[in-house]
């Protein structure tokens, strides 16, 4: 197994980001921030939005999870589904678990990426743990129609194990140390974030 997770050299000490979100600040290297990561982007709305969310996640994450579940359906439905955000959503894994559900959702078709990101957020407790359980996994990534042959084929993917390698990296250097952590057209929000906050930073900007 160890060859299909993101090792722990290449996760370093990152954690799970608390309440201490809220207060934006701005990003050095904005521009940098909007460069395609070596696996492609998994994007919704509209391409040309006045503005872009990034979001940072890793899958473990109890606040990526409570995100998903109560502000990003209202931030989904206010801005993205009407063309006044784009959001890109890039893989933050923190510890070898995430690492390797998030191999997985990189496997998935690209139309199942958010089910199955939102899947296993939404239901962690029935797969996050300490180690590495490839059948709760599977029972999730099942959901997107993935076979146990492509799964099981998938976890050694070395080429999306180095691609979301990379993309943390590159988070690093954006000033990524935990999640979720988001840049809303460079401005960095992380930790527990509210709509309202989010708005407030959308709302100049997205006219």
């Amino acid at each position: 197994m160890t060859g299909a997770v993101i090792g722990v050299a290449a996760l370093g000490f990152s954690a799970c980001g608390g309440p201490s979100g809220g207060v934006p600040e701005a990003s050095p290297l904005k521009d940098q921030l909007l460069e395609s990561g070596p696996l492609g982007e998994r994007e919704y709305g509209n391409r040309n939005a006045p503005v872009t969310i990034i979001e940072y996640v890793s899958l473990t994450c109890p606040y990526c999870s409570a995100y998903h579940a109560k502000v990003f359906p209202r931030v989904k439905r206010a801005y993205v589904d009407t063309g006044r955000v784009r959001y890109i959503i890039r893989e933050f894994a923190i510890g070898q678990t995430a690492g390797a559900a998030a191999i997985v959702t990189r496997c998935a078709p690209k139309s199942k990426f958010l089910p199955l990101t939102e899947a296993y957020l939404s239901r962690q407790r029935e797969w996050v743990s300490q180690e590495v359980r490839p059948d709760a996994l599977y029972k999730i990534a099942k959901t997107s129609g993935m076979s146990r042959a492509q799964f099981d084929k998938c976890l050694s993917n070395q080429s999306i194990i180095d691609g979301l390698t990379e993309v943390k990296q590159r988070g690093r250097k954006y000033g990524v140390v935990g999640t979720p952590t988001f840049f809303i057209n460079g401005q960095k929000l992380q930790g527990e974030v509210t709509f309202e906050q989010m708005k407030a930073l959308i709302e100049p900007q997205a006219s």
